[in-house]
């Protein structure tokens, strides 16, 4: 019985790591559509911290786009300063929403950037 509950223990520790949390950020600027993104951080905080430093290496008025978690994200924009952002369990899915996101404020969009939380 011993041996059974260590080896249960063992194996929830390590689906326990195996499920750590992982967030990323696009930030982006509209006026000159800079774009600065994170991945593989450990809370929202870091990740939007890393993302809007490496936007503003380019422009001053970055913002959040997007943040996600265990997942992936997109910033789409127009061709009439419109954009949008939108998130998903892959990368195809998370396009989908940035695109869907910014047609609503202009016609035309194009993705120009998407990012999963846990790779490059």
């Amino acid at each position: 019985m011993k041996r059974v509950l260590a080896s249960f223990a063992v194996l929830t520790s390590l689906a326990g790591a195996a499920l750590a949390d992982t967030y990323g950020a696009i930030a982006y600027s509209p006026s000159t559509s800079a774009i600065g993104w994170s991945y593989a951080h450990a809370n929202r905080g870091d990740a939007e911290t890393v993302a809007r430093r490496n936007c503003d290496s380019s422009a001053n008025d970055c913002r959040i786009a997007i943040w996600f978690r265990n997942g992936c994200g997109a910033v789409a924009v127009g061709h009439r300063s419109g954009w949008g952002s939108g998130w998903g369990y892959d990368g195809r899915e998370a396009q989908r929403q940035a695109i869907r996101s910014c047609r609503k404020q202009t016609g035309s969009c194009h993705v120009i950037r998407w990012q999963c939380s846990g790779s490059e």
